[in-house]
Parts: structure tokens; sequence; C-alpha cells
């Protein structure tokens, strides 16, 4: 079967747009936090099947052996950056391309692509000149309240670990509960988006 059909048969209608992207990125969401998701898909005014459908998609396009680089497909996706920076990264220097995200107006996607057109990661970080949140407490992590980042910076110094799936990371630090008490937490990110905490004593 051509990667690109649906389980129908047929050949989706339309290009793949910043829309159908949005709900990739709330696709992926939908096991932490499901009410989040509902309500942010309602304010997209999309439905859950085209949710779905817009998955199947972009994971069939990310499958296929004779898709564009990584790098290119955000390009014909989301059209050209907001910004592009150079960034060195060990011996090589590289591009962070970063897109606005209207679901999310103080974010932005930001990818950071190889000379070669590989992605080396995808994420979304705090919008330049945005808001940071101000992280002190345990009761501070909700969900969706900040990025991997300013966890990492706020908690220093924060462990990296594996994700369980593409797209997903975690971090391992120390944060003071209510009572000043500092708790042992396991913070989850998708897509660099905080989704939800375990904390231990």
């Amino acid at each position: 079967m051509d990667p690109m059909t649906t389980p129908s048969g047929r050949r989706p209608v339309g290009p793949f747009t910043p829309l159908d992207f949005q709900l990739v990125l709330l696709r992926r969401m939908a096991d932490h936090n499901p009410d989040l998701v509902e309500d942010a898909r309602r304010t997209l005014g999309a439905s859950r099947a085209q949710m779905r459908e817009a998955n199947k998609r972009w994971q069939a396009m990310a499958r296929t052996p004779r898709s564009r680089s990584a790098a290119s497909r955000y390009r014909s996706i989301l059209g050209e950056p907001e910004s592009t920076t150079v960034r060195r990264i060990g011996d090589l220097d590289c591009e962070a391309r970063s897109w606005p995200v209207p679901l999310w107006p103080d974010l932005r996607l930001e990818v950071l692509a190889a000379p070669d057109g590989r992605v080396w990661n995808e994420w979304l970080v705090r919008a330049p000149g945005a808001e940071a949140p101000d992280l002190r407490t345990v009761a501070d992590l909700t969900p969706w309240s900040c990025t991997v980042d300013e966890a990492a910076r706020a908690f220093a110094p924060a462990r990296p670990l594996e994700g369980t799936a593409p797209t997903r990371w975690g971090l391992s630090f120390q944060a003071p509960d209510g009572e000043g008490v500092r708790r042992e937490v396991v913070a989850e990110f998708t897509w660099g988006l905080l989704q939800r905490i375990r904390t231990g004593g």
C-alpha cells in the first residue's frame, strides 16, 4: 500500500497544513492530558477524526523512504521560518529554525537542522520576548506550563531521562513542595512541553 493512502485506500485530499501539524502535536499529548487536548482541538475547530487522520499522514510522511528530509518537510508545511540562527554543537554548525504555533502564541516550534538536512531536535520553546513561567515549587509544574529548558534552568541541576517514544523527553530533579520539603521529581514532556510529573520522597 502507498504509505500516503488512508485506511479506505484513498489518498488524502489537499496539502498537509499548519493546522494539521498542530493536530499532530495534540495527538501526541492526548495520552497524558485528554481534557486539555479536547479543549485545544475545539479551539482549532477540528474533529477527533481529523486529528487521527493528521497523525496518520504525518507518520506516513516520516516513514516513507521517498520522503524529503525532515528539515525540508517542516519548511514545506509551515512555510519560511520566523527566524533562523546558526548554533554550534560540538564541531558542527547547525541551524535553529523556529516557527510560530498559533495554538500557543507564547511558544515557537524550534527545529535544529544539520547541514545535510537531518533534524537533530524538534520541540516547543518559549518565544523571544514572551514572559517565562515563574517556577519555584512542585505546585508550579502544571501541565503545559513550561518547556524542557525552562524546567531544567529553574530546578538545576536536572538530569535528562530517555523518552518513552519519539518527541518525548524526561527530566529528573529536586523541587520544594508547599511546605519547603525538597521532593524528587520526574517530569515528562511531549514536543518539549510539560505533560505531567511524578514525585517521590
